[in-house]
């Protein structure tokens, strides 16, 4: 078995980065929802949320790691253009899906959204951890902010998780060699 050094960025890319990302994703998730101070001790909410304020810094991180590997170092091997003349497109994964009408779709719809809607995961990612940061133990009091957490939390993981999956279908259908 051989695997190529792109390939090795591949896998980092998405089964690296983004399973981190989405791992970090469970865990922030589970830390906001038990933030409640009826639960816990003045002592114990410092403490998670100085636990969640690093989670969620390494969660941004982590997409951001995840969608600048991507874009600049993945992305331009999958839109390199075949040379005139080039019958086979296997290592042209872009011209590979648009030569067929029934994987054309990946492309033109999955990676779009890769490209466009996908920079939403870190974006939110990050509006997340400075929240969070700014407000420490005070936003377990702040319902109005958690929810905004929370929605963003959603958007951050939907973006990321789309994207993923399309990557992943992409992959399938024309891989990266």
């Amino acid at each position: 078995m051989q695997v190529t050094g792109r390939e090795v960025w591949t896998i980092i890319h998405g089964m690296g980065f983004g399973a981190i990302f989405l791992l970090a994703f469970a865990g922030g998730l589970a830390e906001l929802y038990s933030m409640r101070p009826e639960w816990m001790t003045a002592e114990g909410m410092k403490t998670r949320v100085s636990r969640m304020k690093t989670g969620l810094w390494v969660m941004a991180a982590t997409v951001w790691l995840t969608v600048i590997s991507g874009s600049f170092i993945v992305y331009p091997w999958y839109r390199a253009a075949p040379p005139e003349g080039t019958a086979d497109l296997t290592n042209f994964p872009r011209s590979l899906l648009l030569s067929q009408p029934t994987t054309a779709g990946w492309h033109t719809f999955g990676m779009e959204w890769k490209e466009h809607v996908g920079w939403l995961a870190p974006i939110a990612a990050t509006v997340v951890a400075a929240i969070v940061s700014y407000y420490g133990p005070e936003i377990s009091r702040r319902l109005g902010e958690r929810r905004v957490v929370t929605i963003f939390f959603v958007i951050a993981f939907l973006s990321a998780a789309i994207a993923g999956a399309f990557g992943a279908f992409i992959t399938k259908a024309a891989p990266l060699q």
